[in-house]
């Protein structure tokens, strides 16, 4: 009888512990994302605090430690031009997490978000125009779309910025880097905000029919409450699986532009620029360290967010609880 009322009361319990509860319950038995957390947050701290942390300035050369490798004064070696390693990864790491979390936030989640919950919710002719829209962007080659867009859109950018330090009193602004954040993610956002919102307008597609929408809108709840308060908290689940699968491909993108020559330029670096400058076969013979470090890095930050990503769809999907 003891164990029968212990067992009711867990159940009861269990059953008043909200979703979010449950999900970081589910999440935390599950040790590969567990590691992928660690690994992320590791390595966006070290990007984000990149200036306190950073043992060097990222562009200063010590001619006397040329291609020296890994010590305690440079824990990651040096390069070609006697810079440290470490501390160019790490401002890397921050320029990736930049140019990805405002890619995500203005095109997968406020863009896509915003048109799917629309499309879904309307349908009629506002459904018809973000899906042809959106089909005509999924039909194209994308990396290409992207390298087409940062390669004939840098120059002119650059050339407007460079007018505005000319003839205002702002300065600074190309060696900020601004023009290669603004390029790159505007390439990043122009193709991906497309599967967000087709994600939300197939979940609000089955959500207006729930009676719980039906209440709201007989009791003449307002479209903006309906939208923002009832219909996309409860699509919550499948929008936080979506965008950790897809800050992955974002980075990956990222560093890929970078390295064609097409993203972050010199002096500030960047992983893709780091692996261009070390990718060929002697510098894996004779200084490893050069290309395995910025290598590794790249591959933590995709496979960490890819894992992550699987393990919240697991977590967070209905069907395997």
């Amino acid at each position: 009888m003891k164990s029968s009322a212990m067992d009711l009361k867990i159940e009861i319990g269990q059953q008043r512990q909200g979703h979010l509860a449950r999900a970081v319950s589910r999440l935390a038995r599950k040790k590969v994302a567990i590691v992928s957390i660690a690994l992320l947050l590791t390595l966006y701290a070290g990007g984000i605090f990149a200036p306190w942390v950073s043992p060097y300035d990222y562009s200063y050369q010590d001619y006397s430690v040329i291609r020296n490798p890994p010590s305690l004064e440079h824990l990651a070696g040096t390069d070609r031009a006697g810079r440290d390693v470490l501390t160019r990864l790490l401002w890397g790491i921050q320029n990736t997490i930049i140019l990805t979390f405002i890619a995500m936030i203005t095109g997968g989640l406020f863009i896509g978000v915003t048109l799917g919950l629309l499309a879904g919710y309307f349908g009629g002719k506002v459904d018809v125009m973000v899906n042809r829209i959106g089909e005509i962007f999924a039909s194209l080659p994308t990396f290409f779309l992207m390298v087409i867009i940062a390669a004939t859109l840098r120059p002119r950018v650059l050339e407007m910025v460079r007018w505005i330090e000319d003839n205002t009193v702002i300065h600074g602004l190309v060696q900020s880097g601004v023009v290669d954040y603004f390029v790159i993610s505007l390439a990043l956002v122009s193709f991906t905000w497309f599967g967000m919102a087709r994600l939300v307008r197939g979940q609000v597609l089955y959500l207006k029919t729930t009676e719980f929408i039906q209440s709201a809108q007989a009791i003449g709840a307002t479209t903006p409450r309906i939208l923002f308060h009832h219909l996309l908290p409860n699509a919550i689940s499948p929008i936080i699986v979506l965008v950790s699968m897809s800050m992955g491909t974002m980075a990956g993108s990222e560093i890929l532009l970078s390295w064609l020559g097409l993203g972050i330029q010199p002096p500030r670096p960047s992983l893709g620029r780091m692996l261009l400058e070390s990718g060929n076969i002697g510098t894996l013979q004779n200084e490893p360290w050069m290309l395995l470090a910025p290598g590794l890095i790249a591959l933590l930050l995709i496979l960490s967010w890819n894992l992550l990503g699987d393990a919240l769809n697991d977590v967070l999907n209905p069907r395997t609880r």
